[in-house]
């Protein structure tokens, strides 16, 4: 209502001032005292039909409450983008990324890498990390475990020091870089990734971090590439998954490593949106099932202020 009314009392002062002063006319008693003067109900001419005064004065006092209703939507909406997770998505995925994709003739993935290899600095893995974040925090948000998750993610893999890691869902390469910057030598991250759009962006964006060699983006379904991974890579189990991709498909592809034996005791799953969008079925496995201890790291969505959280599962075999 504050916002309302001010807008509303400001605009129609700024008309009042406005439609009585232009006359020519001494009127400043009665707009101090609020009165209408007997001038403004005599008819003027505009375009050839007669206009008192008093009806241009009530129209622009309705344009200045529709102005600030107007206002008023739209402080309301982005707010509720910034702290509803589900308007978030609905917001930043469904329309504006949509409106974008049309306007500039390119796709999300396309528009970050563009300012990366321009403001960022190349072969420097955590300036890729700062400039991504910096791009999705001003500039036009994107679904990568963003800087709050991201905290959570370095803590896991600092505490894991894996030398082999499965990442589901690579999209643009963010998450794969801020992994990759924090393994050792000789270590392995492996990111499987189903759109080849987006696996395209993230090998640019990984060779521009200057971690070819140590991150592989493998293109398909993870259905399908999981069972190939053994032969494939020459792998025999990882110690660290990041799980980063369909939320739906959390569970089946968890289930699915462990038939392919590519979990050993005291493999470290971190699960990430398993709040928003959400992950309840996963949730529910691993929280219950004797193969598992988790815990839950709360945090907000990427770039928001809106509820999500973080799942840490440690397989024991």
């Amino acid at each position: 209502m504050f916002l309302w009314d001010g807008c509303r009392k400001r605009l129609t002062l700024f008309f009042k001032v406005f439609v009585f002063t232009s006359m020519e006319k001494d009127v400043g008693a009665d707009c101090t005292n609020n009165t209408v003067p007997d001038w403004c109900y005599e008819p003027i001419i505009f375009q050839g039909a007669p206009v008192s005064l008093l009806g241009i004065r009530t129209m622009l006092y309705l344009v200045s409450i529709v102005s600030g209703a107007l206002v008023f939507v739209i402080m309301l909406v982005r707010h509720w983008v910034k702290t509803d997770g589900p308007w978030a998505l609905w917001w930043h995925d469904k329309w504006y990324q949509k409106f974008l994709d049309v306007t500039t003739g390119q796709t999300r993935p396309e528009r970050m890498l563009e300012y990366l290899q321009k403001n960022g600095t190349r072969g420097d893995a955590a300036s890729v990390v700062e400039t991504i974040d910096h791009f999705c925090g001003t500039v036009e948000w994107a679904m990568n475990v963003g800087d709050q998750k991201g905290k959570i993610l370095d803590r896991v893999v600092l505490e894991t020091n894996p030398h082999t890691v499965l990442e589901l869902g690579t999209y643009c390469g963010y998450s794969a870089v801020r992994i990759g910057k924090l393994l050792g030598p000789g270590a392995r991250l492996i990111s499987l990734e189903m759109n080849p759009a987006y696996a395209k962006v993230a090998k640019q964006v990984i060779s521009f971090a200057g971690m070819d060699r140590q991150i592989e983006v493998l293109v398909g379904s993870t259905t399908e590439l999981i069972p190939q991974l053994k032969k494939k890579l020459d792998i025999d189990t990882f110690d660290m998954i990041f799980l980063d991709h369909w939320k739906q498909s959390y569970l089946p592809d968890t289930k699915l490593l462990e038939e392919c034996g590519l979990l050993r005791k005291g493999t470290v799953l971190l699960a990430d949106n398993v709040i928003c969008p959400g992950a309840p079925e996963y949730l529910q496995y691993v929280r219950n099932s004797s193969h598992y201890e988790s815990q839950h790291f709360p945090s907000v969505l990427e770039y928001t202020k809106a509820m999500d959280g973080m799942e840490k599962s440690v397989y024991q075999g």
